[in-house]
């Protein structure tokens, strides 16, 4: 396992870390026995960040990493999230301490290593989710998050880059978080690179070099396109909407018709999740990418991205031109 430093927490973290969301989601759908072995044999490959949220599996996903952890008494990093969205923002600080405080119960633990919060940022009239105000304000999530932190009971305050991409280019430049999680992958890579005028999904204008010069640490999420690149995904997981929970694109099956035109980097060494999972880790802005596994075989299939060869310039050439043309050609 190769290892990077999360940003200015300091934390050294693996390249590869464990998601435990509804994407793969051996922690949420798999028995307790699955589950201790998923996690068993991350650690044996040096895989110690672990991210969760109270909304995975409805808590299930905390739970059950409580449960695992009590078992095995791991030396982990833990991450999880926190929505705060409608009526919560008239008590942020009571709607972040309420829910935080439930995930340490479920987690079994006194604090967590990252807390995040994990709703859409927007900065106009029209958004849904949470106004970049309400992150920013006296009394906010960020002073909540900044107070938790004092009481240790968070070590470090993130956010997840969803949303409106001036509201969350706000948050980065407020100076307020210590990461950022990011979509970035090969379906939508504009976290990352410029891509053409005209692309058709959603241009986060390099979200990726901005947190960097706040030294910010940078967690790739999406990394397989909520599952596209790796093939369908359950439909109730998925979203057709911009920025969704599953779509990195503009919806769902458009990214698996795209997905359709990546064929070609498959090779002998790889397959094209894992040139996927590659194309991320060859940023070498990146501080982590969070991967969803649902079988110690997939865990095995990621951490062989660790360390391997970069995607080469021809297959570079060719994933720019798949941009361009909104993968109309190959």
């Amino acid at each position: 396992m190769q290892y990077r430093v999360l940003g200015k927490t300091g934390i050294r973290v693996p390249e590869i870390g464990f998601g435990c969301g509804n994407v793969g989601g051996v922690i949420i759908r798999g028995t307790h026995e699955q589950q201790v072995a998923a996690v068993q044999h991350a650690l044996d490959l040096g895989i110690d960040y672990f991210d969760t949220a109270a909304q995975y599996g409805n808590g299930l996903s905390e739970q059950h990493l409580g449960e695992v952890f009590a078992e095995l008494k791991p030396d982990i990093h833990v991450a999880t999230k926190v929505r705060v969205a409608g009526d919560d923002t008239k008590d942020v600080n009571g709607t972040i301490r309420k829910s935080l405080e439930k995930s340490l119960t479920r987690l079994q633990r006194d604090s967590v290593d990252v807390l995040q919060l994990h709703t859409n940022v927007f900065d106009n009239d029209d958004g849904q989710g949470i106004h970049v105000a309400d992150v920013l304000r006296r009394g906010g999530v960020a002073d909540t998050l900044d107070a938790l932190q004092a009481e240790k009971l968070v070590g470090y305050r993130g956010f997840t880059g969803m949303g409106d991409t001036d509201a969350i280019h706000r948050v980065i430049d407020s100076l307020r978080f210590d990461t950022v999680q990011t979509y970035y992958n090969l379906i939508n890579p504009t976290a990352g690179v410029a891509v053409p005028d005209g692309f058709v999904c959603q241009d986060y204008r390099q979200i990726i070099a901005n947190a960097t010069s706040k030294y910010m640490g940078v967690i790739v999420i999406r990394s397989l396109a909520g599952g596209a690149v790796s093939g369908p995904v359950r439909a109730e997981l998925a979203s057709d909407k911009p920025g969704g929970m599953m779509a990195t694109g503009n919806d769902y099956e458009s990214d698996l018709r795209r997905a359709e035109s990546l064929s070609f980097l498959a090779t002998t060494d790889r397959n094209v999740a894992q040139a996927s999972v590659r194309f991320a880790l060859d940023n070498e802005q990146v501080s982590i990418v969070l991967v969803g596994f649902s079988d110690i075989g997939q865990i095995d299939q990621a951490m062989a991205m660790s360390g391997a060869g970069s995607l080469n310039a021809g297959e570079m050439e060719t994933m720019e031109r798949l941009w361009a043309s909104d993968f109309e050609v190959a």
